[in-house]
């Protein structure tokens, strides 16, 4: 989806949308090989923050109209669905 923003954006939020997104699956991968449940604990909870950052970012493009509306939409939803699941793992531990 970045690839389609502007060029000038490259360093700035292009940059920190890819940096949170694969910050999401990294964290989760880095906890559970740490194979204690306080570690895996801390890094579900930094997963969260890059969630939360990332939404953020979303809603920055769509505000810069580098993105849709419905676009914007579908990527919310996405991430308060990887949210929640990190969440009900967090209580499972």
């Amino acid at each position: 989806m970045t690839e389609k923003f502007p060029k000038h954006e490259m360093y700035g939020i292009t940059s920190q949308m890819r940096r949170s997104a694969i910050s999401i699956p990294s964290n989760i991968a880095e906890g559970f090989k740490r194979y204690h449940n306080k570690e895996y604990r801390q890094f579900l909870y930094i997963t969260l923050g890059s969630c939360a950052e990332l939404e953020t970012q979303v809603t920055i493009a769509r505000e810069l109209k580098y993105i849709e509306t419905d676009r914007e939409a579908r990527l919310l939803e996405r991430l308060d669905h990887i949210g929640r699941m990190v969440t009900n793992l967090l209580k499972k531990l």
